[in-house]
């Protein structure tokens, strides 16, 4: 392996987010304050490494990344209302700079809609379940977000059909169930569990996007 070899820097945000979950685990929150950073830079030198910046879609998924990276170091600050929707924008931002890319890509417009069509139920069922939990002030940021998500994950579907690579939407529905995680995490009830499988699925979601950009 060399420092431009992608899969180094894939490892190094599979090994950390192992350690993440075990910190978790152990209640040990400096630990966790130290590896997710680490593990965030590590998908996002991934796409630098696989080729992000020599296409206009891997510069959309570099962005997104970026983005994320953002969201990651943000939401450190569980107990900050206004770090919590400093990271929420960013990964609003970076849901957009996904869709973007996908759009640059090339997607099939009919398979769009019906995406649209499945995944609106979903989507209206996430929200149910969320409004309940949700302070007045952050409804309006929720429902932008799961809108946004929403878009992001049909636009991945849409984008598989017109040009290939199934990994796309692997990557985005992955981000999408981590969501789910922190929502609930969040919003209904605090838990171990929802970092243990969350956290996986976000990061390896990540990624299987920047592999995605080569």
């Amino acid at each position: 392996m060399t420092t431009s070899d992608p899969s180094l820097y894939a490892l190094v945000t599979v090994v950390t987010t192992a350690g993440i979950v075990a910190c978790d685990g152990a209640g040990w929150r400096v630990g966790r304050a130290i590896l997710k950073p680490i593990a965030a830079t590590g998908f996002v030198c991934t796409a630098w490494a696989a080729g992000a910046l020599d296409s206009t879609y891997g510069r959309w998924i570099f962005v997104g990344l970026s983005l994320s990276w953002v969201g990651d170091v943000a939401l450190l600050a569980r107990e900050s209302p206004g770090l919590f929707k400093v990271g929420l924008v960013s990964f609003l931002l970076g849901h957009l700079a996904y869709s973007v890319g996908f759009v640059a890509r090339g997607i099939a417009p009919d398979v769009a809609m019906g995406a649209a069509a499945a995944l609106a139920l979903p989507a209206a069922l996430a929200l149910r379940w969320l409004e309940p939990h949700v302070s007045k002030s952050m409804q309006i940021p929720v429902r932008a977000y799961v809108t946004v998500i929403t878009l992001m994950v049909l636009l991945a579907i849409a984008t598989v059909a017109e040009a290939g690579n199934g990994w796309i939407f692997v990557g985005a529905f992955m981000f999408y169930l981590s969501d789910l995680a922190v929502a609930r995490e969040r919003f209904v009830v605090s838990s171990f569990w929802n970092g243990a499988w969350g956290s996986p699925m976000y990061f390896i979601g990540q990624v299987v996007l920047a592999l995605t950009v080569s």
